[in-house]
C-alpha cells in the first residue's frame, strides 16, 4: 500500500462552505469503512472471458491481500447490475451482503492482523455501456472500418468495480500490481496494461491474451482493449514504446507516434525517469478519446494535432501537438506515479498534468508560446464550484482543475521568480512522491518547504473558492495604491506591473499600500496577468 497523508481539519471544515446533499451509496463509494481499511490489497488476478455479441464478462478475480487489523468483515465492490457467482476461501464458498455497488464479505473465522489471504471472486453480467465515453463511464462495444469488434472501457470516477470486482478506492494500490488475462473471441486480440506474457488457444473459439503490471496500478487504470490490432514496437534511450493501432491505421500511426520521443526527453527531464519503465509504455487505439491507463495509454485522437482537431487555448499553439498523446501521457507522472488519495483531490492529477502540456511546449517550441499557449486556457474556466471537492464521498470538485489548476502552477511559478528553482521544485517533488498516494496538504507542505515561501494562502484561494484573487488598484493624486481581494483571509502574493515601461514587482496583501513609482492614472498601469492568475480592478 502505497503512503497516505493524513487530511488536515481545515479540508474536511472547507466542506461545509459549500455543502451538497449525499447518500450512502456515495459514502460507501467514496468513504473509509473499517470493512476497507483493514486490508491492504497486494496483488490482483484478473482472469474473465468478454464476449462481444453479447456484450459481457464471466470470470473471476483473486484479490491477494495482508490483513492490516484483526477482521471478519472486508468489503470488495461491484456494481449492483452485475452478479456474484460465488466468493470462496480455501475451497470454501463465503457468505455475503451485497449494499449498493459494495460487497461486504464475512469469513468464518477472525482474519488475524498481518496474515496474507487470497480469495476468489467469481462474478457475471453485462456490463455498463458508455454513452459519451470516457466522459461517464463504461464499455464501448464499436466496429472497425473492417466491421470487427473494437472494444474499450474507461471508468475513471465511475469506479473500476463498474466491470470487475475490486477494493475501488485511490487510498489502496495493489503493492506487487495486477495480472489481466482476457479471452476473446479468434482472430481479436485483447490489450491490458504492462507486459504481454502470452497468449493460449482455449480451443472455443476463443484465445486467451495475459498481461502483467509489476508496478502498483490505480484501479480505473486497468483496462481491456479489445480489436484486430497491429503491434509496432520502438524503443528510445532504452525504453520500450509500443503501439496498438487498427490494421488500417499502421502506416499512419508509425509516422504520427513519433512525437512520443521528443515527450519523453522533455518530460524525464522535468519530472524525472519514466515511473513505469519496469512495465513499459504503451498507446492503444481505443473507440473513445483517451485515457491515461497506466502503460497503456488509451488513444482516439483520430491522429491529428490539437483536441479532436481543434485548439483548446484559441492561440494557435495547441496545434503544435497531438493533446492525447501528450496530455494522458502526461497523467503517467501525475495521476498514476503520484495519486490522489480521494477524488476531491483530483486536480493533484489533472493542474500538473494540464500544466505538462505547456512543459512540452517550452520543450520543443520556447518559453514564448508556452505562455500564450497556458494563458489561451484561461477561456475554459467555469468559475462554477471549488475545485477541491467533497471528501469520503467520491465527490470531485470543478473541472476547473485542469485550467485553473494549470494557470495556478503557472502562477507559483512566477512567486518564485527564479525558473531554475522552479523546475528543481517540480523535478524534486514528483521524485519525492513517486509511487505514492497523497493529499492536497501534502503537496501544499512540500512547495513551502521546497520554495521557502508560505503559499497556503495561494493554494486555499485558487483550490478552496470560485473567484481568482482580486488586483485593486486606485489613486489618490500621483500615487497608486493596491491591495488584493480574496475570500482567502490574510491573503499575501507577489504582482508585477509595468509602468512607463518600467516593472516593477510589489509585496501585495489584503491592505491598502503604496507602490514606489508615481502615476497620472490607473492607464498608465498594466499588470502582469500573463504570470498570475489574477483579475485586475
Amino acid at each position: 500500500m502505497k503512503k497516505i497523508a493524513l487530511l488536515s481539519l481545515v479540508l474536511l471544515l472547507f466542506q461545509n462552505n459549500y455543502a451538497q446533499t449525499f447518500t450512502r451509496k456515495d459514502s460507501l463509494f467514496g468513504g473509509l469503512r473499517p470493512e476497507r481499511t483493514c486490508y491492504n490489497v497486494l496483488h490482483y488476478d484478473l482472469n474473465i472471458k468478454i464476449d462481444p455479441e453479447q456484450r459481457s464478462i464471466v470470470g473471476y478475480n483473486d484479490i491477494a491481500f495482508q490483513v492490516v487489523e484483526n477482521t471478519n468483515k472486508i468489503q470488495v465492490d461491484l456494481f449492483e447490475n452485475m452478479k456474484v457467482d460465488s466468493i470462496v476461501l480455501n475451497h470454501q464458498k463465503l457468505q455475503y451482503k451485497r449494499e449498493f455497488n459494495a460487497v461486504f464479505i464475512a469469513f468464518d473465522k477472525t482474519l488475524e492482523k498481518n496474515s496474507q489471504q487470497r480469495i476468489r471472486f467469481y462474478y457475471s453480467g453485462n456490463p455498463l455501456v458508455a454513452k459519451r465515453a470516457p466522459w461517464d463511464g463504461g464499455f464501448v462495444f464499436s466496429k472497425d472500418q473492417a466491421g470487427k469488434p473494437w472494444i474499450g472501457v474507461a471508468v475513471q470516477g465511475t469506479g473500476a468495480s463498474l466491470w470487475y470486482p475490486v477494493k475501488d478506492t485511490q487510498t489502496d494500490e495493489p503493492d506487487n500490481g495486477a495480472t489481466i488475462k482476457v479471452a476473446v473471441p479468434n482472430g481479436l486480440m485483447n490489450v491490458s496494461n504492462g507486459r504481454f506474457k502470452g497468449s493460449e488457444d482455449l480451443r472455443n473459439g476463443y484465445t486467451r491474451w495475459d498481461w502483467e503490471v509489476k508496478s502498483p496500478i490505480n484501479t480505473y487504470d486497468i483496462t481491456v482493449n479489445i480489436a484486430d490490432y497491429v503491434h509496432l514496437h520502438d524503443n528510445h534511450k532504452g525504453l520500450d514504446l509500443d503501439y496498438y493501432v487498427l490494421r488500417a491505421n499502421e502506416e499512419k500511426a508509425k509516422i504520427h507516434f513519433e512525437e512520443v520521443k521528443p515527450m519523453m526527453d522533455c518530460f524525464q527531464a522535468k519530472f524525472g525517469t519514466y515511473p513505469f519503465a519496469e512495465d513499459g509504455y504503451k498507446l492503444v487505439e481505443t473507440p473513445y478519446l483517451g485515457m491515461e491507463h497506466q502503460s497503456a495509454v488509451a488513444y482516439g485522437n483520430g491522429y491529428q494535432k490539437g483536441y479532436r482537431g481543434t485548439d483548446l487555448s484559441g492561440t494557435g499553439n495547441g496545434m503544435l501537438f497531438d493533446f492525447i498523446t501528450i496530455h494522458e501521457s502526461g497523467h503517467e507522472w501525475f495521476g498514476n506515479s503520484i495519486t490522489s488519495a480521494d477524488v476531491a483531490d483530483m486536480w493533484i492529477h489533472e493542474g500538473f498534468t494540464c500544466y505538462s502540456e505547456s512543459v512540452f511546449l517550452e520543450c520543443q517550441y520556447g518559453a514564448e508560446k508556452a505562455r500564450i499557449y497556458i494563458n489561451g486556457l484561461r477561456r475554459n474556466f467555469d468559475n462554477d464550484i471549488p475545485i477541491i471537492g467533497h471528501y469520503g464521498v467520491a465527490n470531485e470538485g470543478s473541472g476547473d482543475m485542469y485550467y485553473k489548476g494549470a494557470l495556478m502552477l503557472n502562477t507559483i511559478r512566477h512567486i518564485i521568480n527564479d525558473d531554475a528553482k522552479w523546475w528543481k521544485l517540480l523535478l524534486d517533488y514528483s521524485n519525492a512522491y513517486r509511487h505514492q498516494i497523497i493529499d492536497t496538504k501534502t503537496v501544499v507542505d512540500f512547495f513551502n518547504a521546497e520554495s521557502g515561501i508560505y503559499l497556503t494562502p495561494v493554494f486555499n484561494q485558487y483550490l478552496r473558492y470560485v473567484k481568482v484573487p482580486v488586483l485593486e488598484l486606485r489613486t489618490k493624486g500621483n500615487k497608486l495604491e493596491y491591495r488584493w481581494v480574496t475570500d482567502e483571509p490574510d491573503f499575501e502574493m507577489p504582482v508585477e506591473i509595468a509602468v512607463r515601461g518600467e516593472t516593477i514587482r510589489l509585496k501585495a496583501n489584503n491592505d491598502w499600500q503604496t507602490a514606489p513609482v508615481k502615476v497620472k492614472n490607473k492607464k498608465d498601469v498594466t499588470v502582469a496577468t500573463d504570470k498570475f492568475l489574477i483579475d485586475v480592478k
